[in-house]
């Protein structure tokens, strides 16, 4: 249950339009519901403002589905990431308005009477390459389901500087910028020497050998010599969406 659910119902208490016992009613539903396999937190939206979070990278199809059968039933959102193709269109056939991204490897089903964009600006997020397309979409669908305005800025890398130049008031204007880039992950020290707002990198695992998987991206961001950079972890685009939008609503 998020939280303008709860202040509405106290709401509807004080002013004597909804009894003590029914509202006690709706509230009633337990924090916590064990499947045997998982144990889902379903005061989350309470406590964070959206329902956990589904991480579908390792879990057998039919566990996935229950567990996200069952945040869907409470109709507060789901999303769904690292979900895999075979998995995919078994989730989307028990809960069919489910929106699939297959390059973010995401699915998102939008709460019944949630708030939509409640973010005081918009995220940007800025990719080096279409390769890095994978982690980018997966921020920005996360980013689109914690109620932020988001845009895109894609391939515009430092091998060819002038594109990124080129959209120099997108990035003055942005809230938050999360910056998706492998290789030798020089795109966040760029744009974190141009910009006032806070810079999100991401590393990602592209690159060739020496790129060590995205390591020696994430060591060229750690050690940027634009203060103030924060970096997440290797591929992690849903995290630096998380991040993102909680700079985004305070």
């Amino acid at each position: 249950m998020r939280r303008e659910h709860v202040r509405d119902l106290l709401d509807q208490v004080a002013n004597g339009a909804l009894g003590i016992d029914e509202a006690l009613g709706r509230l009633s539903f337990e924090p916590a519901e064990s499947l045997g396999f998982a144990t889902i937190d379903h005061h989350r939206a309470l406590r964070q403002g959206f329902p956990e979070v589904v991480f579908g990278q390792g879990k057998a199809t039919d566990h996935l589905v229950a567990i996200a059968s069952r945040i869907a039933e409470r109709g507060e959102g789901l999303l769904v990431t690292r979900l895999s193709a075979d998995a995919a269109p078994v989730l989307a056939e028990r809960v069919p308005s489910i929106e699939l991204n297959a390059i973010a490897r995401t699915a998102y089903l939008p709460a019944a009477n949630g708030p939509a964009q409640t973010g005081r600006g918009t995220i940007l997020i800025v990719t080096a390459g279409t390769s890095d397309l994978p982690v980018a979409e997966e921020a920005a669908v996360t980013a689109t389901a914690l109620g932020n305005c988001v845009s895109r800025l894609v391939d515009v890398g430092v091998a060819g500087i002038h594109r990124l130049l080129a959209r120099r008031d997108e990035l003055m204007t942005a809230s938050v910028i999360i910056v998706v880039a492998g290789m030798d992950g020089a795109l966040p020290s760029v744009i974190g020497g141009l910009v006032r707002c806070p810079v999100i990198a991401v590393p990602t695992s592209v690159g060739y050998g020496a790129s060590f998987h995205g390591l020696a991206a994430l060591l060229t961001m750690l050690n940027s010599c634009a203060a103030g950079i924060t970096v997440v972890n290797i591929d992690n685009g849903f995290g630096a969406a998380v991040a993102a939008s909680r700079i985004n609503h305070v």
